[in-house]
């Protein structure tokens, strides 16, 4: 029987929906001088931020008066110049096959502007672009290998103009609040859900608050906010977008989180698990598929969503290397701790595998959890990574072998009947594993680009040197909640 509960969202009332965020042309429609250009609107706002995300997940951001970048967006070839050892840069360690020479321009796309609260003073414009070569005269023209929001797009476009298949993503963010980072002090002891964490007057509550309401004026779909279990841990969860959106919205989100708890006094780690007593944090993402050319039902899964399901578990080991980056990553994955387990597996509300399948009775509603991502990936690696995997799962019609392990988790299985559920994978235990797995992954190679891949593993390992120098775990822990 088919259950219909849960808000239906479609790429279609997605897309009708997000127009309503603050844009620009939407602060024109409303202004005193309605009838203005959005270009010309730019000077109502004092500043606007153009962001970018590098390989290892830092958020980077250059803050141009907005009279300014009125000039540079009427310009014939709008951008500013980057630096191509900034994709590589590790603090101020530069990953191998990176130098000091070349720059890229890094072009805004007017279609990410949106009106920004909680990230300065005042409202500013936020808006991300594109890393495109200065010199168009190269074999590509000016699309750069190494711009995750381009391959993220690509993927994207090849999946709804070569397959007519869509998808929508949601986020739920997890983060830590501190009193200090050396050493590492969470801001409060609570437990998980409960009331005595969002005290009214205490300073996670105004946080929390604050955080809310400048997500709501900014345009991010707000849909839950919550504390987590483990110390100083709160959630938000954001709804549903197209992927590029929901990447870029995501971003936008651990921006204003940040911002909002550094005005209070407080710091914010998105680490995967600081406290080894306690759960760690994750960056769980909930995707759903959608195709005129299959009908989802209420009993089993739709022809393409068993695809879709196929080829992400089939490059799950390899894709890890995108979105459990770090070593630290590995601190949180494990079997028994709800952190969705170390068999490449799925389950019906099953918490204890990488990929949760959840509403399954519901067409409307029905989504797959990917509970193996977390705050050290980059949002739109990561996302390349699982959706290119399963537009070949789409693309070469591969036949689900894994079976729903909705009444038994792989790991409380036996070899012998994890084989029976046709689960013959594990994810990796550590970073260098991962990477292993990816060089081995010639197809996930491919969907990624070699480019792309050999710059990701060189950044990685330059990553895990500069987060691993310190001898002393507690200065290790220090690090990592001040990196990420």
């Amino acid at each position: 029987m088919a259950s219909t509960h849960g808000i239906t969202y479609t790429p279609e009332n997605i897309t009708s929906s997000t127009t309503a965020r603050p844009t620009l042309q939407n602060v024109v429609d409303t202004s005193k001088s309605a009838g203005v250009t959005a270009e010309e609107a730019i000077p109502y706002f004092s500043y606007v931020h153009l962001y970018w995300v590098d390989l290892a997940n830092i958020r980077r951001c250059r803050i141009m008066p907005a009279e300014y970048f009125r000039e540079l967006m009427r310009s014939r070839r709008p951008g500013v110049q980057i630096a191509k050892a900034s994709l590589g840069l590790v603090y101020l360690m530069l990953a191998e096959g990176f130098s000091g020479r070349g720059e890229y321009l890094y072009t805004p796309d007017p279609r990410t502007m949106r009106v920004l609260r909680g990230v300065s003073a005042g409202d500013v414009l936020g808006v991300f672009g594109r890393f495109e070569e200065k010199d168009t005269r190269g074999r590509n023209g000016v699309e750069v290998a190494l711009c995750p929001r381009t391959l993220l797009g690509r993927i994207i476009d090849e999946a709804k103009n070569a397959h007519a298949t869509e998808f929508l993503v949601g986020f739920e963010t997890e983060f830590i609040m501190l009193k200090s980072t050396n050493p590492v002090v969470p801001s409060n002891i609570h437990q998980w859900s409960s009331t005595s964490a969002l005290l009214l007057g205490s300073p996670e509550a105004n946080i929390l608050t604050e955080i809310g309401d400048s997500l709501r004026a900014s345009g991010i779909p707000l849909q839950l906010l919550h504390a987590e279990a483990a110390p100083g841990q709160y959630e938000v969860v954001t709804g549903p977008l197209s992927p590029l959106d929901a990447a870029d919205t995501l971003i936008f989100t651990r921006e204003i989180i940040t911002h909002v708890a550094a005005k209070h006094g407080l710091h914010v780690t998105f680490a995967p698990r600081p406290f080894m007593n306690s759960t760690g944090s994750s960056t769980h993402a909930h995707v759903s598929v959608h195709s005129p050319k299959s009908t989802k039902i209420a009993d089993g899964l739709s022809t393409h969503e068993r695809a879709f399901l196929a080829g992400v578990l089939e490059h799950l080991p390899a894709v890890a290397a995108f979105t459990l980056p770090t070593y630290a990553s590995y601190k949180r994955v494990a079997d028994g701790s709800w952190s969705g387990g170390t068999y490449v597996s799925y389950g019906t509300e099953n918490r204890e595998a990488p990929v949760r399948l959840t509403n399954s009775a519901s067409p409307s509603s029905r989504r797959f959890e990917l509970r193996f991502i977390d705050g050290t990936a980059n949002p739109h690696l990561a996302l390349a990574a699982v959706l290119g995997s399963a537009l070949v799962g789409i693309r070469d019609n591969l036949v689900l072998e894994s079976q729903d392990c909705k009444e038994k988790s792989a790991a409380e299985m036996t070899g012998e009947e994890r084989l029976a559920m046709g689960i013959t994978k594990r994810l990796p235990l550590g970073v260098e594993e991962a990477a292993k797995n990816l060089r081995d992954d010639k197809v996930l190679t491919e969907v990624m680009g070699e480019d792309m891949v050999r710059a990701f593993l060189s950044v990685s390992k330059t990553l895990g040197e500069a987060l691993r120098q310190e001898t002393d775990e507690g200065a290790q822990l220090t690090r990592l909640v001040e990196f990420y």
